[in-house]
Parts: structure tokens; sequence; C-alpha cells
């Protein structure tokens, strides 16, 4: 993507303040709506089963993260995936740990049917969601991005959705075009839920580009690397790390997220 490009595409995002309907898990509410304030998007937490459904058809795109589940809570899910998938809206799907256990696989399953726009993952939730072997322990991915870039081809390709793959260097596809993201802080990962985040970003940048939705991925992963590498510089550690990287997202401009992505 140009520069020009990710500029628009963030100005866009702030211009809009899209209202991104988000059910997310326990560990990832707090970061997750203060990360969508920073960036310049509303969230909201709904996830009810008696409101999610309906609450999607205000919302300009639903993010699903699947991190804590309960039953409630994955009727509330599936109602508001089906919600957007039903209005022409874009859903952005989380698996965390979806190979965990039989409750989870099962729910993933369900919720790929209902056709995400965008699946945010690290790499071994991609190789197990594309039927590949996984070095992954809960929440955490054992695998480097590269190995499961074949993977997220091929999930693309099937589910017609862009697959994003986080880590050290990200990876995205929609199928028929691939790139790299490259930035972020090593601290990045000691601060809990920032990966939970970064797919609620996603979504909100989908809520203004929804014919876009591969640059949208894009904008939503450089703008995370630009604001940890600019929070990383100056971190004593975690704690201020978390603090200085919320003031990065709302300090960054589209200048700075040029050069950070790669087209293969």
């Amino acid at each position: 993507m140009a520069m020009t490009s990710l500029s628009d595409m963030l100005a866009r995002l702030r211009a809009e303040a899209p209202l991104v309907q988000i059910i997310t898990n326990h560990v990832a509410m707090n970061i997750t709506a203060n990360v969508l304030l920073a960036a310049g998007a509303s969230p909201a937490m709904v996830h009810a089963e008696e409101e999610a459904g309906e609450f999607a058809g205000l919302a300009r795109a639903v993010v699903v993260n699947i991190g804590t589940l309960s039953s409630p809570w994955v009727v509330g899910m599936k109602r508001a995936a089906a919600a957007a998938s039903a209005g022409g809206k874009p859903w952005v799907l989380d698996p965390v740990a979806h190979f965990a256990t039989a409750f989870r696989r099962r729910t993933v399953g369900e919720l790929m049917a209902l056709r995400p726009s965008v699946v945010r993952a690290n790499a071994s939730e991609i190789l197990a969601l594309a039927g590949s072997a996984s070095a992954g322990q809960g929440v955490d991915s054992g695998d480097p991005v590269e190995r499961a870039e074949a993977a997220a081809h091929r999930l693309a390709l099937a589910h017609h959705a862009v697959i994003a793959v986080t880590g050290a260097i990200d990876f995205v596809t929609d199928g028929k075009r691939s790139a790299r993201v490259e930035g972020g802080s090593p601290l990045m990962p000691k601060v809990t839920a920032l990966g939970c985040a970064l797919s609620a970003l996603c979504g909100a940048f989908a809520a203004v580009a929804p014919d876009e939705l591969f640059d949208a991925t894009l904008a939503a992963l450089a703008m995370f690397a630009a604001a940890g590498d600019a929070a990383g510089r100056g971190a004593a550690g975690p704690g201020s790390f978390a603090v200085a990287f919320l003031d990065a997202l709302s300090a960054l401009d589209g200048g700075a997220l040029a050069g950070r992505i790669t087209t293969l």
C-alpha cells in the first residue's frame, strides 16, 4: 500500500470514529477499548445473547474473540456474526487457542461457517485452523510466522477471507495478494491482550473500508507496528510500555505507517 493510502485510511478512521461491536475475553476488554479509543474508533463491548445480534445492526463492524468462552457468550457471538454477515458488514474472528479443547474447536468451526471477513491469529492458531500440526501452547504461539504462511494462503482461498498471521514480522493474505508488516517492540508480548486489541483494530479499519479489507488489515497492523516502535524507545519495561503504547497510537500520523509493508 502506498503512503498516501495509509494516511487516507487512518484519516478516515479518525474522522468517522466508527462504532465497533467487540465480543472479547475478560482479560482483554479494558486494553481493547482503550486501544480503539486511542486510535480513533468507538468500541462497544456488547456480548449478551439477548442483544448481541440486534446491536450488530447498529455497529459498522463486529469483532469476535473466543479467549474466555462460555455457552451464553457463544450464542451472542454467533448471533452477532450472523447479523453482520446478513447485513453485509465486515466481522473479524480472533480464534484464541481454538485447538485446545473440543468446546473451542466446535465453536470456531461454527463461527468460520458464518464467513468472517478477517481472521487475525498467531502462527500456531492459523496452522491448526488449516488442519496442520502446530506447536502452540494455550494462547501462546510455538511456531514462527513464516511456517504458517502457506496455511494462511489456503485458508484465505477456502474461506474468501483476509488472513493475518501476527508475530515478529506479520503476514497478511487474501489468497491473491500477500504482504509482510515489520515493526513493533519486544515488550509487546509482555503486555497481556495486545493481540486481542489488534484484532479489534482490524475491525475498526474494516468498518471504514469494508470494500478494501486487505488494505484495511494492513493499515491496522502497520499502525500497531509503528506505535510499538515509538513506545518501545522510551519504555523502561512492560508497565511503562503499556501506557506509552496508547499515547503513541493517539499521536501517530499517516507518515509513521509508511515503509512498514512489503508487498510479496
